[in-house]
């Protein structure tokens, strides 16, 4: 731009021009010295030097609430054992044991727990996960007629390591200030109860010529029976490794069944734990004035053995 008139104006204006010039890089420059090192109060940089807020330290849930969460249901699925009628009932009831006690090993093994009950949970962490595994062992023993009885299936979950396991577990966690309402109900001891070799566990009239003769070979003691028309006669107890007879057989073709097993329970009839059933293909016929009058079979198998068994469903076999 040029200006006209005097050189005092020309000079005038060429100051005010150096002044504006002088204005504008001051406020268009950030790294001026007397705007970074103000440090008058109320000026923009002050809240810099401000203290930070601090984080509130999370708190601890309450550890009593979880652990009886994870237990009670566990002490609930227990208590229904008492209630079971047959086999079947309590097949029903330890599956809840063992959804229960899987359950609260999982919830219970990722709890933030004190420091004073640690080595408590990672016991009953533990205890609980080998009383799954023992609940769901006496399952398939029912299964597989290894307990065939409701007291033995009883007993057997009685003897389980692993609830004896949880049960000191929770004694530790009472110690540690922590108390559950868990309760193991009142079950039976296993037994191995037997009858004297020979006894007639059903003794018919005995009236006739016959002579049934029985070798018990094998390593488990049997009853067996002679049944017409698929309903028991005589039934007489045969110790492992002994032999027994039937005198007095009256005529008639017999049809030869054995049940084999431990711990034979008199009131019900049937042993309660092993328990095998089975039938003789053939029939013994017993016809007085016939050399067919006596019969011997032996329980073992042999090399030169002439007779063969069929299992027998539980449910089709008649009482001895």
């Amino acid at each position: 731009m040029r200006f006209t008139g005097s050189e005092g104006f020309v000079g005038k204006a060429a100051l005010a021009v150096g002044t504006a010039l002088v204005l504008t890089a001051c406020s268009g420059g950030g790294g001026g010295g007397s705007a970074g090192g103000s440090s008058a109060p109320g000026a923009a940089g002050s809240g810099v030097s401000a203290k930070p807020t601090a984080t509130p330290t999370p708190t601890r849930a309450p550890y009593g609430p979880v652990l009886s969460a994870g237990v009670d249901p566990v002490t609930a699925a227990l208590g229904q054992v008492a209630g079971a009628k047959d086999l079947s009932d309590l097949d029903t009831v330890l599956a809840g044991v063992v959804t229960s006690a899987q359950g609260a090993a999982k919830s219970l093994s990722v709890a933030d727990e004190p420091p004073v009950a640690t080595t408590a949970q990672k016991e009953l962490v533990a205890a609980l996960t080998s009383l799954a595994t023992d609940a769901g062992k006496v399952r398939s023993d029912i299964k597989f007629h290894d307990v065939c009885a409701l007291s033995s299936a009883e007993a057997e979950l009685g003897a389980s390591q692993g609830l004896a396991a949880v049960s000191a577990a929770l004694v530790k966690m009472t110690a540690a200030g922590y108390q559950t309402t868990f309760a193991v109900p009142p079950l039976p001891q296993q037994q191995s109860r037997s009858l004297d070799n020979g006894t007639m566990v059903r003794k018919g009239k005995l009236r006739g010529e016959g002579v049934f003769k029985v070798e018990n070979g094998g390593t488990a003691d049997a009853v067996v029976s002679l049944a017409l028309n698929g309903k028991t006669v005589h039934s007489v107890f045969v110790g492992k490794g002994q032999h027994a007879s039937v005198d007095g057989v009256e005529d008639g073709t017999y049809e030869v069944y054995v049940s084999g097993g431990a711990d034979w329970d008199s009131d019900a009839k049937g042993f309660t734990q092993n328990c095998r059933f089975t039938k003789f293909e053939d029939t013994f016929p017993f016809e007085t004035g016939r050399t067919a009058t006596s019969w011997e079979i032996t329980l073992q198998p042999v090399a030169d053995g002439n007779a063969k068994t069929n299992d027998v469903d539980q449910n089709a076999f008649p009482q001895p």
